[in-house]
């Protein structure tokens, strides 16, 4: 089972929220194990007793910085391969507030407190990360673009013209992956532009799945 991005808040009970949430519980469960990136992480979260809230130190928007491992973390398959510290796409304004009994922090940075984590619960296992190791440059510019309005409000970025010049040089690294001089300008190594990389926790789940 893999859950993704939704624009739903889980702090908010609503018919939608509560369908979620039993749709999960239903996955825990039936044992069937399950990996959730951004949202999918804090439906997971919500499901096993913990509780989501906004973010308190502002959205992440574009990419995710720094994320680091914590002791657990670099012990647990789900980030296999990945470094002490590293970047990845995340576009979010709701984070984890308390994780359930059965959940174990993996990694963080210092605008989110829970960046990766396992939640076992009843017979299930879950593995989640608040970031989007899914999403490909391409996908992270158009979402730069569409949430124009409220990055550039949110004084991301002091106006449209100036998102689009940094939309435009994400876009244009996608296109080509080896253009140093863009990396540098965006502050991004191999971990985001490389996709063998970018998708480490989605491989290391199909592995563990298809292992066990």
């Amino acid at each position: 089972m893999f859950v993704t991005g939704s624009p739903l808040h889980l702090y908010q009970d609503t018919p939608e929220t509560r369908r979620e949430v039993d749709l999960m519980r239903a996955v825990f469960e039936a044992g069937v194990p399950s990996f959730g990136s951004c949202a999918g992480l804090q439906v997971a979260t919500v499901a096993a007793g913990g509780a989501v809230r906004p973010t308190r130190r502002g959205r992440e928007a574009g990419f995710a910085r720094r994320i680091t491992l914590t002791e657990a973390g670099h012990r647990h398959p789900l980030l296999a391969g990945r470094p002490a510290s590293f970047d990845a796409p995340a576009f979010h304004s709701d984070e984890v507030e308390t994780l359930p009994e059965g959940g174990t922090l993996l990694a963080f940075n210092t605008v989110t407190e829970v960046q990766a984590v396992e939640i076992r619960f009843g017979p299930g296992v879950f593995w989640g990360v608040q970031y989007h190791p899914e999403l490909d440059l391409y996908e992270v510019a158009g979402a730069l673009r569409r949430q124009c309005d409220e990055l550039v409000s949110e004084r991301y970025a002091g106006s449209p013209e100036v998102l689009e010049t940094y939309a435009s040089m994400v876009e244009a690294l996608h296109q080509a992956p080896d253009r140093k001089d863009f990396a540098w300008i965006l502050g991004l190594d191999e971990q985001v532009t490389e996709v063998a990389c970018r998708l480490t926790e989605l491989r290391n789940f199909i592995r563990f799945v298809s292992e066990g």
